[in-house]
């Protein structure tokens, strides 16, 4: 996913800290080519990615699938500002989860992105991460699109949180 991130020249990583993204996390802060912004909320991704781009910059926002639930009324800028954008979503609520927190959101991603204007593919398996990534971020500053791309839970594993 990284490799991708490079290829297409992203300047800018939005987050909320998450174990679901380590690796792009890390890179990034490591990468002097690429600015990691820490947000306190996924919505303000919205604007950061938004902002980059009218500063002539691309920038990916990294989110897990209950912080799509919180850029709902954000995503309008995206839509009515026509701005490119990728968002890679880590998914809760679905394999092995054990926060029912998590599941509601969960089921809804999807949806929630597509009535948002958002075009979403999805990864399952650690071998389409890459291709999904390149055809997502060709797509979003290519063609000038909004994408999202799902994460299956069982690319990231199983959440242990407080239990053995």
């Amino acid at each position: 996913m990284f490799t991708a991130l490079k290829k297409h020249d992203i300047q800018q990583i939005a987050y909320v800290p998450d174990a679901g993204h380590p690796h792009a996390i890390r890179e990034a802060q490591r990468d002097p080519a690429i600015h990691d912004v820490v947000l306190t909320t996924e919505e303000e991704g919205v604007a950061v990615v938004s902002g980059a781009w009218l500063g002539g910059q691309r920038a990916v926002l990294l989110m897990q699938s209950s912080g799509v639930g919180n850029c709902v009324n954000m995503f309008s800028l995206l839509q009515m500002g026509q701005f490119p954008s990728l968002a890679l979503v880590t998914m809760r609520g679905e394999h092995a989860e054990f926060n029912p927190w998590q599941s509601p959101m969960g089921r809804t991603t999807q949806q929630a992105l597509e009535l948002m204007g958002i075009t979403v593919l999805r990864a399952d398996a650690p071998e389409d991460v890459g291709e999904t990534v390149d055809a997502a971020l060709e797509s979003a500053f290519g063609a000038g699109e909004r994408v999202a791309v799902l994460l299956g839970q069982k690319l990231i594993g199983r959440k242990k949180w407080g239990r053995d």
